[in-house]
């Protein structure tokens, strides 16, 4: 087992460096009790992630107060109240309207400024970041953990290097606070992460500025690490031998899952978990929750991934389940640990994370590699077997390069046969109207496979890929002069749609894939 720094040890230098952290305020469904609840429920505004980011004009305690007293009033209107006591903050990019004379990478140069935000202050449920930081886009005001990287990918084409380190700052200001990074900077997202590329991003930062950038974020590595890693020494006393985010392999090795602090409906998504909870009087609601919430954590949500029964999300098991795509991107926050490790020449430090990467790595092959199929799996440790699920998440060892030569070339053929489709790869074989299944395709998942493929040798197939992908974004451009989060890449003269709200305009990874693999020599 890793022996990593004492946690108190790490904070207690950073708030000796800061003066001291001031804890955030609630979320807002915390802080507005039966308001936010109220409203969410009677659907005042379509989508629920409007109203969970209104600022609030008073103390939330105020309007929860003001609130319980109006509504006794016959004629006491809910929309009117919510007008009156909130408001709408960052919307300016809704007014843009793309040059009909641009090129899409003009289009993109242009779209960072107003998908730029400075936010050095608390405002309602968004939380205070030292630094500006790029946004998705439409309903996405905030800095999203991982797709900031595939943001980054962009900027750094075009040598926006200033923008991408102000971002990481901004990470390790959230990791200074609350000891992780949060899905984004809303005092709602503070019960989970995402897919950990922070490594990937201390990487990418360290092309530009060295290796020494390695060493300056390993503290940083080390807490999100921590995170990741929280509940050790808990799992002989659990059922499956599972606490928080770790659960213990049949062998004994520890690997990871997506999980939430929380087993409540997501305040943002109020409606939509409520009513899933209500049509599975089966369930558990608080376990039902808090598997949307994981499924949510894993970015993936929602996805026939999660599902026992592919078509139907009230079978969702997302916390039962130890995703390839999560522990290989562990594994690699691993190796780059030891990398900084051994840039300040410290070996008995950096063997214990060696270690803990080839155990992570012999266990990925052990339980999710399926000879038969000649692909890698989820694993069900619920149940001791690999999930049904084939996915894209599948090629993630690849992207790792911790799959074998001849694993790499079942992968890619699996690829080639099952997920090519005309406009691009589609993310799994299901499609059910969720929007990470079929006929969905997503930037992020283009530039792992893309790369993953490469690192074994397979330049035509990523090519082709990247040919087709890059004829969809462009196909959509001309035809609607904007950049969207997800594409159909089965039929493409239709947009991607599917899962809890309408397809959204940007869209920040899409730019930054598309960019990058425009820049490609």
């Amino acid at each position: 087992m890793v022996k990593l720094p004492n946690s108190d040890t790490l904070k207690s230098t950073f708030v000796a460096t800061t003066g001291g952290l001031v804890k955030p305020q609630k979320s807002p469904d915390e802080g507005l009790g039966e308001l936010f609840g109220d409203v969410q429920k009677n659907r005042v505004y379509e989508d629920g992630k409007t109203f969970a980011d209104l600022v609030p004009r008073r103390r939330m305690k105020q309007i929860q107060q003001e609130y319980l007293l109006e509504k006794q009033d016959p004629h006491f209107d809910l929309h009117d109240f919510v007008n009156r006591h909130f408001y709408a903050f960052g919307d300016h990019e809704a007014s843009y309207k793309t040059d009909p004379g641009m090129t899409v990478s003009e289009h993109i140069s242009e779209l960072w400024t107003v998908l730029e935000k400075r936010n050095r202050r608390d405002r309602g449920s968004l939380i205070a970041l030292p630094y500006p930081y790029i946004v998705p886009g439409g309903r996405f005001k905030e800095q999203f953990y991982w797709d900031s990287y595939f943001i980054m990918l962009g900027l750094a084409s075009e040598g926006k290097w200033d923008v991408i380190e102000g971002m990481m700052k901004n990470y390790a200001y959230m990791i200074r606070k609350f000891g992780f990074i949060p899905t984004a900077n809303r005092t709602y997202f503070l019960s989970r992460s995402q897919p950990p590329f922070f490594s990937h991003m201390v990487r990418l930062l360290a092309r530009h500025k060295g290796k020494q950038v390695l060493v300056e974020y390993l503290p940083y590595m080390l807490l999100e690490y921590r995170f990741w890693m929280k509940g050790r020494t808990k799992l002989a006393k659990r059922e499956h031998k599972a606490f928080a985010r770790v659960a213990e392999m049949p062998n004994g090795v520890l690997l990871n899952r997506y999980y939430d602090n929380k087993s409540t409906p997501r305040p943002e998504s109020l409606h939509e978990d409520t009513e899933t909870a209500k049509n599975a009087a089966d369930r558990e609601t608080d376990r039902l929750f808090l598997h949307l919430r994981a499924g949510a954590e894993s970015g993936w949500d929602f996805s026939s991934r999660w599902f026992k029964n592919p078509t139907d999300i009230r079978t969702i098991h997302t916390a039962d389940v130890i995703p390839i795509d999560l522990n290989c991107l562990l594994y690699q926050l691993e190796h780059t640990i030891v990398e900084a490790y051994q840039i300040i020449k410290q070996p008995i430090l950096m063997r214990p994370f060696m270690a803990a990467a080839q155990r992570r790595k012999k266990t990925i092959m052990d339980y999710s590699w399926n000879e038969e199929k000649q692909f890698f799996f989820d694993y069900n440790f619920h149940e001791g077997s690999q999930t049904p699920h084939v996915t894209l998440a599948g090629v993630f060892p690849l992207f790792a390069g911790i799959a074998t030569t001849a694993q790499a070339r079942g992968v890619a053929e699996v690829i080639k046969r099952d997920f090519l489709k005309k406009g691009g790869l589609i993310t799994t074989l299901t499609d059910n109207g969720q929007q990470w299944d079929a006929p969905n395709g997503w930037a992020p998942l283009h530039w792992i496979v893309i790369q993953g493929l490469r690192n074994y040798g397979y330049h035509t197939l990523a090519n082709q890929i990247k040919k087709r992908w890059i004829k969809t974004n462009l196909k959509v451009f001309t035809q609607k002069r904007k950049l969207v989060e997800k594409y159909n890449v089965i039929d493409t003269y239709h947009l991607g749609g599917g899962g809890e709200y309408p397809l959204q305009d940007g869209f920040g990874w899409t730019n930054g894939v598309l960019e990058a693999l425009l820049a490609e020599k």
